[in-house]
């Protein structure tokens, strides 16, 4: 493609990510006076939509909102529905620009000139120029591999969306936190035959406190098969090994959902230069104004904790865009 095919734009702030944070940091800084964009390779707060379909949130509707504007619900816990609504709503009444399903293929440039190049649905090249740069893309896109053989098969499932594709099957549901505990309940009332393997000792203190005790007594009477201390060795096209504490075991098996958590994209922050360290690959920034090592370029959310992503969530992530937009403020002098 000749380079004068590139369609180029310019901002203030590029926000790689739509998500709720990358949303609230857009919202703070084009209240601070900035022009803003916001990129994405999926659609609006994209990892919200893969959810599973009727999804409840733990937290209550205040702690899910940004830019100051309330969140309605008919229910103490919001639904994933109510929330895709809610940040469409937030994303209409900013008038925030975002481009959807333009995945980031190279950052280039320096502090005061960065350049963020993209490519359209259509194949069309893109290029956003911008004084400043917010990473703020979450870490639902890439799902913690199992590493065994037959994991690749399409039967091998990282996302769990709804219970009605897999009536009448045997499934495996990998791992004991909350998605793989609502994800074996799910299953189970809507028909299939559902067998938990988890290589620790029991489910998750960290399960919800309504879902523990349910899933629980489902295994208790026999109505859901656990192994625990039970690493899979293999999944085969109408089997899985398992290696049980009492030794290996193959059983019957139709579909796996591998709910063995996520983590950031770590090769796409080094590829823009940030730095990661220690065992937690935390990215080296200034806690203060999250401004990373590389000069200019801000991160946000999830991934200012590195593989530790139970310590950031929308309900502080949310605030990230305050920080950068108090230090945006003082750098380009508004």
């Amino acid at each position: 493609m000749d380079d004068t095919d590139v369609i180029r734009s310019a901002f203030d702030v590029v926000v790689i990510g739509a998500g709720p944070t990358g949303l609230a940091c857009a919202i703070d800084a084009k209240r601070a006076g900035f022009t803003t964009v916001n990129i994405d390779k999926g659609c609006l707060v994209n990892s919200l939509s893969n959810y599973p379909t009727g999804m409840v949130f733990f937290t209550t509707p205040e702690l899910l909102e940004i830019g100051d504007v309330p969140f309605p619900s008919a229910h103490q816990k919001p639904t994933r529905l109510e929330a895709l609504e809610y940040y469409r709503k937030v994303t209409e009444k900013y008038a925030l620009v975002v481009r959807q399903y333009q995945p980031v293929s190279r950052i280039s440039g320096s502090d005061g000139a960065f350049r963020v190049s993209t490519t359209d649905m259509c194949g069309e090249a893109h290029e956003y120029t911008a004084r400043k740069l917010v990473i703020a893309t979450g870490y639902y896109d890439i799902p913690n591999l199992l590493n065994v053989p037959g994991e690749g098969l399409p039967k091998v499932i990282h996302y769990y969306k709804e219970p009605h594709p897999y009536f009448d099957s045997d499934v495996v549901v990998v791992g004991a936190k909350n998605s793989a505990a609502i994800a074996a309940l799910d299953l189970w009332r809507h028909g299939a035959r559902v067998t938990l393997v988890h290589r620790g000792p029991a489910i998750s203190d960290h399960v919800k406190y309504w879902i523990k005790p349910d899933l629980e007594n489902r295994i208790r009477a026999g109505e859901i098969k656990a192994y625990f201390n039970t690493p899979i060795r293999e999944i085969a096209p109408d089997s899985v090994l398992l290696a049980a504490p009492e030794g290996e075991i193959r059983i019957k098996n139709d579909f796996v959902m591998a709910m063995t958590g996520y983590r950031p994209d770590f090769s796409f922050l080094e590829a823009a230069g940030v730095e990661l360290a220690g065992p937690d690959r935390r990215p080296k920034m200034n806690p203060e104004t999250l401004e990373s090592n590389v000069p200019g370029l801000y991160l946000a959310g999830v991934i200012v904790a590195g593989t530790r992503t139970n310590e950031v969530f929308i309900e502080n992530g949310r605030f990230h865009g305050r920080q950068i937009a108090a230090d945006l403020m003082k750098k380009l002098g508004q």
